[in-house]
């Protein structure tokens, strides 16, 4: 059997932001950290990345999972509140694209994985919000951004019967790169994980196979939360083909 094909968001760049040459520098690029589709091929699946000026659900119906990585802040807007000095860099765009996939494989039955910010627009997108800035120097260390990446800062406590906590156990260490964080859950959302400070840490939808944790676990290497997203994708994969393995 094919390996399950795994969609994976990226952020769109100008050129000026990798030091590009003259005549480039307003050139539009496609931003893919490799870390996530590493850690979708060492959990055997195929990991693609998906273009910003596509379809959303052309896009997941070819697919068998997805995965909404971290990068800036969920647009307030989207929530009922109102862009501040906290929250500088939003892109509608990316908001917009990233929410359709999410919309798509709901509707779908399709296996996703929203990381940090992903997380966050997973709420958003069922009707949730967002604390849209935790003020640093309160409760946990969730802003650790001096540390390196996969340096584990707080423990997070997991919900007795969840995905989260059959992957983690009860509880677990992660690394912490954000200001934003699940407030009111949205629809069908369940509150899986919690930071000591009670900061919402893990998400997941009520009989759907979508998680969303708030750490970013494609910097651990092997984490247990990319096993468990390829293999719901692989036994969705054998109950329902891809479009993509129909192909010649």
């Amino acid at each position: 059997m094919p390996r399950p094909l795994i969609g994976i968001s990226g952020r769109r760049l100008r050129g000026a932001a990798i030091g590009a040459p003259h005549g480039f520098a307003d050139a539009p690029l496609e931003a893919y950290l490799s870390e996530y589709s590493t850690s979708v091929l060492h959990a055997g699946g195929l990991p693609v990345h998906l273009p910003m000026d596509a379809v959303p659900a052309e896009l997941v119906e070819r697919l068998d999972g997805v995965v909404i990585v971290g990068g800036d802040d969920v647009d307030p807007r989207l929530y009922g509140q109102t862009p501040g000095p906290f929250t500088p860099l939003i892109d509608p765009q990316r908001d917009a694209f990233e929410a359709g996939l999410i919309e798509a494989a709901i509707s779908g039955g399709i296996p996703l994985l929203g990381v940090c910010r992903g997380a966050q627009l997973l709420n958003v997108v069922r009707g949730g919000t967002l604390h849209s800035h935790l003020p640093p120097g309160e409760g946990e260390s969730h802003g650790s951004y001096a540390y390196p990446r996969a340096h584990r800062v707080h423990e997070v406590r997991t919900a007795p019967g969840s995905v989260a906590q059959t992957l983690y156990g009860e509880t677990t260490r992660v690394n912490s790169f954000h200001h934003q964080a699940v407030d009111v859950p949205g629809r069908g959302v369940v509150v899986t994980g919690w930071a000591p400070d009670g900061v919402v840490e893990a998400i997941e939808l009520e009989g759907l196979p979508v998680i969303g944790v708030q750490w970013h676990p494609e910097t651990f290497g092997a984490d247990p939360v990319f096993g468990w997203l390829v293999a719901q994708a692989a036994a969705r994969a054998t109950l329902t083909p891809s479009a993509t393995q129909n192909i010649a």
